[in-house]
């Protein structure tokens, strides 16, 4: 998760709003299920409590053979996570390294047609600027071990970024990737575009509103905006829209039409901090997941639903950085929901 900073001017702070994507269908809402915590129930017990609610698209963040082996035979699909420190060993040995790597560390604990995408790292550009150079060699390696496996077509590889990688964004057709990103979005944007794999990005428009709330008003970040801007002919009246289309409009700038957006990470907190409330969490995510079930779309992309993994499962008690970050769980320990959020 990315703790967005204050900038001075309106153009850098629109990138820090909220990223939605979208997809070529009816848009799965999907779910984080991250694990910093010292409470949680066994993963056979949050693979139920997903189940019952009709979750069927999980995001993990790395491949711990429990909680893979609980999911397996499972009706969810995944999204399983490759952590930043493994790039280097990945992206330096063969591509029998990389099929070792998926064939020992994924698909020996689920079937490769419960996967949906792999995602190589995790906000790389913003917190780990170490493996930069290693990401793009890594997808490459594990996109060909997929080809060799034949998985290639079903399994889809991208990495996630934070909001933050774009730099001005406001209005979105002025967007672009920050310049100090540049000598890898290309790549990785030939790679997304030459693979049929989307963007992902972890957007919290929670931490928009709240470290700038002179420019970012909270109905706006709640979708109950009342101001609307217009931008080349298309109207914009809320937060979502519009940094889906400044993500979409940068990569056109770039060259590179027609990649989807999909948001890897979104929340809203319960507490922990100004905003943070049940009925706020509630207010955002409820719009979020309406929002993708009746594939509204945005301005520029109009009727294609917004793919998203809402974040938090549970609240993670272990969770470092500011308290918020600790209570972003839609669900409690016990499995009783924080708040009336209806999936489907």
């Amino acid at each position: 998760m990315e703790i967005q900073p204050l900038f001075l001017s309106l153009t850098s702070l629109f990138c820090l709003f909220v990223l939605f994507p979208h997809s070529t269908a009816a848009a799965p809402i999907g779910i984080c299920y991250g694990r910093v915590a010292n409470n949680l129930p066994p993963p056979s017990t949050a693979v139920n409590l997903l189940k019952s609610n009709g979750i069927t698209t999980v995001r993990l963040f790395n491949t711990d053979p429990d909680t893979l082996t609980s999911f397996s035979g499972t009706s969810i699909s995944l999204m399983i996570g490759v952590p930043n420190e493994l790039l280097p060993s990945l992206a330096t040995t063969t591509i029998d390294t990389s099929l070792q790597w998926l064939q020992s560390n994924i698909f020996s604990h689920i079937s490769p047609t419960q996967i949906k995408y792999i995602a190589v790292g995790n906000e790389i550009l913003l917190k780990d600027p170490f493996y930069k150079p290693y990401l793009v060699p890594t997808m490459n390696n594990l996109y060909i071990a997929l080809q060799t496996l034949g998985l290639s077509d079903t399994i889809k590889l991208s990495t996630s970024h934070a909001a933050s990688i774009l730099m001005n964004s406001y209005p979105p057709s002025a967007s672009s990737f920050d310049p100090n990103h540049q000598s890898i979005m290309g790549p990785l944007l030939q790679f997304l575009k030459d693979t049929g794999s989307p963007l992902m990005v972890n957007v919290y428009p929670f931490f928009s509103f709240t470290n700038n709330p002179q420019f970012v008003s909270l109905n706006y970040a709640l979708f109950r905006g009342r101001n609307r801007e217009i931008d080349q002919n298309l109207v914009y009246d809320n937060l979502f829209d519009a940094t889906i289309d400044a993500f979409v409009y940068a990569m056109e700038r770039e060259g590179f039409e027609g990649i989807p957006v999909v948001v890897a990470e979104t929340g809203w907190p319960t507490g922990g901090g100004e905003a943070a409330s049940g009925e706020n969490a509630l207010a955002y995510n409820g719009n979020v997941v309406r929002r993708a079930l009746n594939d509204v779309g945005t301005p520029k992309r109009p009727g294609l639903g917004v793919e998203v993994f809402l974040f938090d499962l549970f609240d993670e008690n272990e969770k470092g950085g500011v308290e918020c970050e600790k209570h972003f769980g839609i669900f409690g320990a016990d499995g009783v929901k924080a708040y009336d959020l209806n999936f489907n």
